[in-house]
């Protein structure tokens, strides 16, 4: 993807000119997930029907931590991928202009090209610049990218369908 395509210029390397669009009071408005299950602390950029920009701060007391590779933790790759469904579920509700209900929600319905580059342990910042590529009958395509310290660590293509829960 390239990262001058959307209004502003995602430099992964460079945060400090992207403010707060969602502190996590309002993710919680977005997201069904609950701790240890919320992957998403806040959105520095969202542009509806385009691409979210998000974050998630990790941390050495996540439980995750405590059996995967203890002597030298590492945050599980699906964990990573989970996070990045859970930036194109908002990025979903927000390009609908509505919020997830007790009968309908977004579920990660698929995941394609997934390429994990880089680690990321305790301590890393996991920034997420995910696009909408293309949404039809309430199932997204997304393209999802997952940086630290401006290095790519994952990347995939993800599905996402809008779903009642019966």
């Amino acid at each position: 993807m390239d990262t001058t395509t959307s209004l502003i210029t995602f430099d992964p390397k460079n945060l400090q000119t992207l403010p707060t669009v969602m502190d996590i009071h309002e993710v919680l408005e977005y997201l069904p997930h609950r701790y240890p299950f919320l992957l998403i602390d806040k959105v520095i950029h969202l542009e509806a029907g385009k691409r979210i920009i998000a974050l998630k701060n990790v941390t050495m007391n996540e439980p995750q931590f405590q059996g995967h590779f203890p002597h030298r933790p590492v945050m599980p790759g699906v964990l990573m991928i989970e996070a990045m469904a859970q930036a194109a579920a908002i990025l979903s509700f927000k390009t609908e202009g509505t919020k997830p209900t007790p009968d309908k929600i977004y579920y990660f319905a698929g995941i394609d090209n997934a390429r994990f580059k880089k680690p990321v342990q305790p301590a890393d910042q996991l920034i997420f610049d995910i696009e909408l590529l293309k949404v039809k009958a309430g199932i997204g395509k997304f393209m999802a990218k997952a940086y630290v310290d401006g290095i790519l660590a994952v990347e995939a293509e993800l599905t996402c369908a809008l779903k009642k829960v019966s």
